[in-house]
């Protein structure tokens, strides 16, 4: 626009000028509004990947189906006793192998005291009847 033309119109250069600026204000808010409109959108696509990721979908289902609730925890309650049980049977018998053996070998202080504890633990599975 000219110096002659804005004469005519009765714009001032000042004016103009703050024209500019506010047509730059807003092109510069128009792109901050857009940066934050791609963070927000990448938040949430972050979120919903979370979601996804901890099933809270079946979770919820899960909730409304109080007996399918009730059965599963109760099926995964025996499998965990059942296993506790199996381990710790394992478990001890494999230390009271091991003392056996080490009572066998007649080390002098180490040896009587396995003995003794074979011997607790025999007799009380001899006593033990159910």
């Amino acid at each position: 626009m000219t110096a002659r033309s804005r004469r005519k119109q009765g714009i001032s250069r000042q004016k103009m000028n703050r024209g500019e600026a506010a047509i730059a204000a807003d092109k510069g808010t128009a792109g901050n509004q857009a940066e934050q409109l791609n963070r927000m959108e990448k938040l949430i696509r972050a979120v919903s990947e979370q979601m996804e990721r901890t099933r809270i979908a079946d979770y919820a289902l899960l909730l409304n189906k109080p007996w399918r609730l009730f059965w599963l925890n109760l099926i995964s309650g025996i499998s965990r006793g059942i296993g506790i049980a199996l381990g710790f049977t394992f478990f001890a018998a494999t230390i009271i192998y091991v003392l056996q053996v080490l009572g066998a070998l007649n080390l002098p202080i180490i040896g009587d005291y396995i003995a003794d504890i074979v011997r607790i633990v025999q007799r009380q599975l001899e006593l033990t009847t159910y």
